[in-house]
């Protein structure tokens, strides 16, 4: 049972809501450290909260935080709500407006063991370590964590489109996609988004990391509030959107190396034992390769560019000890044959070292091999929703990175405060209403 509950948000105030596009902030990995820079340069945007700086940055955050409030930069709304979030965008080649729509409320922290939020990629212990810190200093959370739940009856879809007709925002973000959020405060609405959500397991498609911060910090807050019917402690910030009737698009996750050991002809030489080559002639152009076959990818050396394919009557050697549905993955083909087999680099060391790093810019995984500051690229092609749930339901985890959901949820519209006496509300008056 995924049990979610409406929230009091923290959001900018009246006077600042109009500027909202100066002051909300992508996640941190979806930007280069220019558009970074420009963000820390505004005083009050809200990666100051997200992801602060300094020698002591959630130190830094907590101070942030405080002077927010007391001057009134930020204010707590005085009743709980749902907070529907919808997101317009169009794709390269698009000639028609797509819609994501969903909302925003706060999550039940779910051990994972407990089998009510199903996650589906491993997670870098640093960055983990970073957002429990981040969390106990300010007990609150700027951008919320992406899940996803199957109800094909769409009974919310009414409630948010009737919401959406008085919107509190609507601005253009850093890649041109309209968010627009709007509140529903009435009780017996949101008594009905708490029941559709009560029967359905959530699957996790963006904030593993954040998540797995939140799951920890309500492990060392278990002895708090013991009288506490709901605990703050408990709940995290999440975005929620239908698998059904929804625009749902992964963007692949391309993978660079950096310090090979190896000459390029020695790299070469060990891809041939696993993967069939072809050459490809001009790197710029994989981007426009579709990938028909699975288990293909495209290389790219200092002066060549390749497409590899792995050789299926080699799959046997593919960690026969996991689900087929995982086995089957280009990713975790390329992770355990590449990666571990040819490159000798463990699980282990692929979710900690920092000669593996992660870039969807396809044109950036360009610059840095001719630069020769990167040994090689590995472009890969985007994953299927299907393959995702599939992954997630079978209790397996998919190598780091695997997904792209695009377009990000913005951090900065409204801010969730897991601080006791800002958190506690009636939440039994929702529970009590009838349909």
């Amino acid at each position: 049972m995924a049990e979610i509950l409406p929230l009091k948000a923290w959001r900018y105030n009246e006077e600042l809501a109009g500027n909202l596009e100066e002051l909300t902030a992508p996640l941190f990995d979806v930007v280069s450290s220019k558009q970074r820079e420009m963000l820390y340069s505004n005083p009050l945007n809200s990666i100051h909260l997200s992801v602060p700086q300094g020698e002591n940055p959630a130190d830094n955050a907590k101070k942030t935080l405080l002077k927010w409030k007391e001057s009134g930069t930020l204010v707590q709304d005085d009743l709980p709500g749902i907070y529907v979030y919808y997101q317009y965008f169009r794709l390269p080649g698009d000639t028609q407006e797509r819609c994501r729509k969903g909302f925003i409320a706060q999550i039940k922290a779910y051990d994972w063991e407990e089998n009510q939020i199903l996650r589906h990629e491993s997670t870098i212990v640093s960055a983990v370590n970073d957002r429990i810190d981040l969390l106990s200093a300010t007990q609150i959370q700027a951008s919320p964590t992406h899940g996803l739940y199957e109800d094909a009856s769409n009974e919310l879809e009414r409630y948010m489109d009737a919401a959406m007709a008085s919107p509190l925002y609507e601005l253009e973000d850093y890649q041109g996609v309209r968010e627009v959020l709007a509140v529903i405060h009435d009780a017996k609405v949101i008594s009905r988004f708490l029941a559709v959500l009560d029967d359905k397991k959530v699957i996790l498609a963006d904030g593993h990391h954040r998540l797995e911060g939140a799951i920890e910090y309500k492990k060392l807050q278990s002895d708090a509030f013991p009288e506490a019917k709901w605990k703050g402690s408990d709940y995290h910030l999440m975005y929620l959107t239908n698998v059904h009737g929804n625009h749902l698009k992964i963007l692949p996750t391309h993978r660079l190396f950096y310090g090979l050991n190896l000459s390029e002809a020695e790299l070469l030489d060990r891809i041939k034992e696993w993967f069939d080559v072809r050459i490809f002639g001009d790197a710029d152009e994989l981007v426009n390769y579709t990938f028909q076959r699975k288990w293909s990818f495209g290389l790219i050396l200092s002066e060549e560019a390749y497409v590899i394919k792995f050789k299926q009557d080699k799959f046997e050697a593919v960690r026969p000890e996991l689900p087929e549905a995982l086995r089957n993955l280009d990713l975790v083909i390329l992770h355990h044959i590449l990666f571990e087999k040819i490159l000798g680099f463990d699980l282990e060391q692929q979710r900690n070292s920092d000669q593996l790093a992660f870039e969807r810019n396809f044109a950036k995984c360009v610059r840095e091999v001719r630069s020769n500051k990167a040994s090689f690229a590995i472009i890969t092609r985007e994953i299927e929703l299907e393959q995702v749930l599939e992954v997630c339901k079978s209790g397996a985890v998919m190598p780091q990175k695997s997904t792209y959901f695009y377009p990000k949820a913005l951090g900065g519209l409204l801010f969730a405060s897991i601080k006791q006496e800002e958190f506690e509300s009636n939440y039994g008056a929702f529970f009590d209403q009838t349909s």
